[in-house]
């Protein structure tokens, strides 16, 4: 039996480039998931007389406190994985690629402005 050479049937990115895929996920855990986090949990510890901004994220807090931030978080990075392999697997680059690449963006911007404000605070 030969093997067929159906690119329909060619197995996913994250297969074919393991590394490339944890590189991905590693950048968007880092800033999305350690540093956001992190960072807001100091900043809502450290500079009590401002509130979080995102209402969601305020409302998470108010009803489960810290960890109702973490839940929300991880619930939001394990959408976007899920987006990212159903991608890798229909062989779509833009779903593949677009919820880390996301992710890391919106960390390092969360991250960034949640120091800088800690800074401007003390």
């Amino acid at each position: 039996m030969s093997r067929s050479r159906d690119r329909t049937r060619r197995h996913a990115a994250y297969l074919r480039r393991p590394r490339e895929f944890y590189s991905l996920w590693i950048a968007a855990t880092t800033t999305y998931g350690v540093g956001d986090i992190v960072s807001t949990i100091a900043f809502l510890e450290y500079v009590p007389t401002v509130d979080e901004a995102n209402p969601i994220v305020a409302g998470a807090l108010d009803t489960f406190g810290l960890a109702g931030l973490v839940g929300l978080k991880i619930a939001v990075y394990l959408v976007m994985l899920w987006i990212s392999v159903h991608g890798a697997r229909e062989g779509d680059g833009l779903l593949y690629y677009f919820p880390p690449v996301l992710l890391t963006a919106v960390g390092l911007i969360l991250t960034g402005s949640n120091v800088w404000l800690l800074w401007v605070a003390s």
